[in-house]
């Protein structure tokens, strides 16, 4: 007969936090255990979160301890997370972006730099995220750098703003270097938006032996083909004179927090970039050899703006086939940005209240780790299989028995879609043809009470093993 009604649950906090070095085992045991609070109640403030006092004081304690920083807390995830890239067959993504995170009324902390208009104050988070673009989950995070703006002093010249450390463009950089390189064999694509459309970015890429996807942004000088004297060309112009290689449907942005689905053509050609005529940032000025791929829409519906992309990238592009697959990796890049929305609307990351950057830091690590979680769920129930794929695939099997025990008043299968929805209704979400995807605060609530409810039945099954156990 079995022990329990629900198996024991993956444990979070020593999946992702148990190979942490904070100076002493119980530190270690504390960072665990405060983990898996969090993960069980995501939502609201700290105080929220932690429902337990013991637990809050807890974490108080062990934010406010030297030894707790921001890459102590954030280093075994990112292990972690490099390790399942390294198990995987295909290729793996790390896709950066930023964010601003506001934390204007910590009034305590008077380091925080300039956001927004620059009135507010905080920190401008670079995430990286690891992706394996053939199942469309998100591995963690491969990387994170809280950045403080520094305002530009006045005058300042051209070689004296390329050599300060502050510059806010050499963050993109600063990404790739604290990263290991791929092992012999594996192929891990950094992918980036218009932002990383920097010689200086795409530059040390290649010094780093890196492959890249990046979306462009400026009309470069460019030599056409790969040849010893190229003829001379503008960017954008030369992509956009290309002949389509083939068409297709792939997923866009709406423009209004959701997904589309758009027909697009494809072209591709091979191409240098030639160095800025002005030196702008630390690279060596010399031509580098990339393919571009330009991506636009066709018959765009009434009102919508279409899409078009023109992507770099230095992974050969020989084939049309080849030139899909490098925009089937761009098509992933939205990922990180729904990253954002979960560290935010999901985890509430600008709400927390601490007086010092000390304690500040490491909690943003903690909680960028547990919004990685949910995002899973969402990514997976927007995929092409949500219908057929089983849940059970992306959470434990019994958050699945739970769910459908209460929803359906019996336990079964459930789908990805099933699960997701499901999951939403919980939350408070309507489940009309009318109504859009659950979004990340229904979603939020829905898995705090979920977890609640998994929590319970385990108990009453123990309570119930233990009562026959005596009889």
């Amino acid at each position: 007969m079995e022990a329990t009604a629900v198996s024991a649950l993956p444990d979070f906090g020593q999946q992702h936090f148990g190979a942490a070095n904070l100076g002493h085992k119980k530190r270690n045991a504390c960072l665990v255990r405060i983990a898996n609070a969090l993960m069980r109640h995501p939502g609201g403030t700290l105080p929220n979160k932690l429902q337990s006092p013991a637990e809050y004081k807890a974490m108080i304690g062990l934010a406010n301890r030297p030894e707790t920083t921001h890459q102590a807390v954030l280093q075994p995830h990112i292990e972690r997370t490099f390790a399942q890239l390294g198990q995987l067959d295909g290729v793996g993504l790390l896709i950066h972006d930023g964010t601003e995170l506001d934390y204007s009324g910590l009034h305590s902390i008077t380091t925080l730099g300039p956001i927004g208009n620059g009135h507010n104050r905080g920190y401008l988070c670079h995430n990286s995220l690891a992706v394996d673009p053939g199942s469309g989950m998100v591995l963690g995070l491969a990387g994170q750098i809280l950045h403080t703006r520094v305002p530009v002093p006045k005058g300042e010249g051209v070689k004296a703003k390329r050599e300060r450390e502050s510059r806010e463009s050499r963050l993109w950089t600063r990404a790739i270097e604290i990263m290991p390189t791929a092992p012999t064999g594996k192929l891990w694509v950094d992918i980036a938006d218009r932002g990383a459309d920097l010689f200086e970015f795409l530059a040390n890429e290649a010094a780093h032996d890196r492959s890249y996807v990046v979306r462009a942004c400026f009309s470069r000088k460019i030599g056409i083909g790969h040849g010893t004297e190229p003829e001379p060309a503008a960017l954008h112009a030369y992509a956009r004179s290309l002949a389509p290689s083939g068409r297709r449907q792939i997923t866009v942005s709406d423009g209004k927090g959701g997904q589309r689905k758009a027909t697009v053509a494809m072209s591709f050609a091979a191409v240098q970039l030639l160095p800025p005529h002005v030196k702008r940032g630390l690279y060596e000025p010399r031509p580098l050899s990339v393919w571009v791929i330009r991506v636009w829409e066709i018959d765009a519906p009434a009102g919508v703006t279409p899409v078009e992309w023109i992507l770099l990238t230095n992974v050969a592009v020989q084939t049309a086939a080849q030139a899909w697959e490098r925009v089937g990796w761009y098509e992933c890049r939205w990922l990180v940005e729904e990253y954002h929305k979960a560290q935010k609307t999901g985890c509430a990351i600008e709400d927390m209240q601490f007086t010092t950057e000390d304690a500040l830091k490491p909690m943003i690590a903690l909680l960028s780790v547990v919004a990685v979680q949910l995002l899973n769920l969402r990514a997976a129930a927007r995929r092409d299989d949500a219908t057929t794929r089983p849940a059970k695939e992306v959470v434990h099997e019994d958050y699945v028995a739970v769910l459908s025990a209460w929803r359906y008043k019996e336990v079964r299968e459930l789908t990805v879609h099933d699960f997701f929805y499901a999951l939403g209704r919980l939350g408070g979400h309507q489940n009309r043809k009318c109504d859009k995807q659950p979004g990340w605060l229904v979603l939020w609530r829905g898995w705090m009470k979920l977890q609640s409810m998994v929590e319970g039945a385990a108990v009453l099954g123990a309570t119930k093993y233990k009562i026959r156990r005596q009889s």
